[in-house]
């Protein structure tokens, strides 16, 4: 990711900088929704391959509502394994929560970016 934004950087600071903003955005959140995907696969895999749950979809399912700390509830891990639901649980918070950072982050580089080009070229204009 910070390699894209390295090759875009200098378009980036070209006008008009409105719709490059939302393009950061939008691209940062698919970003940030592709990590989120794979985490909740890999745990849904985890569950799978010990045996936790007969079905994939049921894996998915149970990875998908802890991961995102929704916990309905109307699917229960069995006493010996109900650990791993707390830590998918967890695991799912600490990365929402850095992906969240992320998305602010890069938005805030390229806007600051912007701004400073902006200021450069008044400079060099007067």
């Amino acid at each position: 990711m910070e390699w894209a934004f390295a090759r875009a950087h200098y378009w980036l600071l070209r006008e008009p900088h409105r719709p490059k903003l939302m393009l950061v955005v939008l691209i940062t959140a698919l970003w940030a929704l592709l990590m989120v995907t794979a985490g909740v696969w890999l745990w849904a895999f985890c569950f799978r391959m010990l045996g936790i749950f007969l079905t994939m979809e049921a894996a998915v399912y149970f990875s998908l509502v802890s991961y995102t700390a929704l916990g309905y509830g109307d699917i229960l891990l069995t006493h010996e394994w109900r650990i791993l639901g707390g830590m998918a649980a967890a695991n799912g918070l600490l990365n929402i929560g850095l992906l969240t950072a992320l998305l602010v982050e890069a938005l805030r580089h390229v806007r600051l970016g912007q701004l400073q080009s902006g200021r450069n070229r008044e400079r060099e204009g007067r």
